[in-house]
This record gives structure tokens, sequence and C-alpha cells, in this order.
């Protein structure tokens, strides 16, 4: 008997540890109730944001008649997948060649993206973590910068038809620039500078050393925005390059897509629709590999809130 009662006494004692680090659902102002709708909710959004995905996948194994004329979210025969596949590395009427834009595309992404996270890090740590006159004004002027005609400023630098004339604008973001400053504010305490600042650290040293590893969330974010803002990116490339080769994924599937409509090829939307599935592989890869970071700021971000 009184071994029956301690065992139910430790499983008691249990539950109560377990209610104890839990956190109540009442502490985030919601009612019990109201967690299956918001559940229920979630599983909706999943859906809607699936359901594209689904499509482009399903349409990318069919003939352009099958893509038409058949249930869009089942398969079809002839399975076409590797087909058309193959036929992204062929030149469509001397538009260009699909391999060719995703090329441009990858090395826009990655130099811009890159580029426009390292200065978006030193510009948002500076101005977090070092006072001096005329900082909130270079704050707001950099902000400011969304407002400029980014197109007529580097006609003017003779940059038309050259890759930085993609490059350089894509490294311009005051949005990062604002999103680090806020990050750095809330997660490099500035005792931990001052102290490393009494050790001996030069200032590149403590950034790189200290700072850095701390601000790592917010840089992979920034990381991620800058890269799919450059992958995407539709308007800048179609004003400044009128060279084929020199065009990314965006503009190129666009010359594809007027083409189809005044085309009889038979390959070309199938072509479209291959090369919108291919365009969103390595974004999708990316976020799987960088989603811990990036969850990570965000779950450090309440946390300091």
């Amino acid at each position: 008997m009184t071994v029956r009662t301690s065992r139910r006494e430790r499983r008691r004692q249990a539950r109560l540890e377990e209610q104890e680090q839990s956190i109540p659902v009442e502490l985030y102002g919601l009612r019990r109730g109201t967690v299956p709708l918001l559940t229920a909710l979630a599983f909706l959004f999943a859906i809607f944001t699936l359901i594209p995905i689904a499509w482009i996948l399903i349409n990318s194994t069919k003939t352009q008649a099958n893509i038409f004329e058949t249930f869009g979210f089942w398969f079809a025969r002839p399975f076409d997948f590797f087909h058309t596949f193959s036929l992204l590395f062929q030149n469509v009427d001397g538009y260009g060649t699909y391999i060719q834009w995703f090329g441009n595309t990858a090395l826009y992404a990655v130099i811009g993206g890159v580029g426009a996270t390292a200065l978006s890090a030193f510009a948002g740590y500076g101005l977090a973590r070092f006072r001096f006159r005329g900082s909130r004004v270079a704050f707001y002027v950099i902000i400011a910068g969304l407002l400029v005609p980014l197109y007529l400023t580097y006609a003017k630098a003779h940059l038309i038809n050259s890759i930085w004339g993609m490059v350089l604008p894509s490294m311009v973001s005051p949005i990062g620039v604002y999103l680090m400053r806020t990050y750095a504010e809330i997660s490099v305490p500035r005792d931990l500078i001052d102290a490393a600042r009494i050790d001996g650290g030069g200032e590149l040293r403590i950034f790189f050393r200290v700072a850095l590893p701390l601000m790592v969330p917010g840089v992979v974010t920034v990381l991620l925005i800058s890269v799919v803002a450059v992958w995407n990116n539709y308007f800048l490339p179609l004003l400044i390059f009128n060279i084929n080769t020199k065009y990314p994924l965006t503009v190129g599937l666009g010359l594809w897509s007027g083409r189809a409509v005044n085309s009889g090829d038979a390959d070309l939307y199938p072509m479209l629709v291959m090369g919108g599935l291919v365009t969103i592989i390595p974004l999708i890869a990316l976020f799987l590999v960088l989603q811990r970071y990036w969850r990570g700021g965000m779950l450090l971000g309440s946390i300091a809130n």
C-alpha cells in the first residue's frame, strides 16, 4: 500500500512540476477555446500556401495540351518531366537559355544579398552602439534612401547593361540597416562591449569576436530577405538590361511568357511551368537550411521584449 501511494505521489509531483514549467495560454491574452480555432486557421493558411507549389510540381510533368485540358491537381500521361527539363538548356527563338538566366540570378543574388547583409550588419551595429553627432540624422538619411530613384542614379553613373548596375543597388538596403540596428540594440549588451574595450580589444575585433556571434540570427534574417529580394527582382533588371545574356530569371521567364501567348510552340508553356519550379527550389532550400537561425532570432526578440 505504501509503495502504491509513493508511486501515485511521485506521478502527482511530476505533473505539478510539468504544469509549473509550462506557460499558461492565458499569459498571451488568449482563452483556451481560441487555441483550436487558431490551429485550424494556421492549417488552412498552410494549405493555401502549399497549393501553388503542388500545382506547379504536378503540372511540370505534363505536356502543354494536358496543362490546359486535364485537372490541374492530378497527373496525366505522358509523363513529360524530363523532356521539359532538358528544354531549359536550349535557346528559345534567340531569347536566351534558362540555365544562363539562372546563373545570372544566382550571381546577382549572392553578391547583392551577401553585400547588403554585410553593409547592414556594419551600419546597424555602428548606429546602435556608437553615439556620435549626427547619428540619428544619418540613420534617417539611410531610411530615406528607399525613396531615391535608383535607375536615374545608376544611369548617370553609366551602369546600364552592367552587372554592377544590378548588384550595387541591391547592396543598398535601408530595411536591412534598420533591422540590424534594432537587433544589435537588443542582442548586444553595451556592458559587454565596454568590458571588451577594457580588456584591450579593438573595435573591429570586438565586432567580429563579440558582437557578430550574438547578431547571427539577425544577420541570417537580413540575408534571407536580401537574397529573396534580389532573386525576385523584376523591374530593376528590366530597366537596366537590354541584352538577353544578362537577364535574370524573372525577366527571362517574362519573355517566354509573352512569346508563349503569340507563338504556336507547344513546348513554351511546359517550359514556363518547369522554369517556375526550378526557380523556387533554391529559395526553399536556403530557407530550410537557415531557418533554425532565423527562428532563433525571432525567439530572442520575443524574450527581450
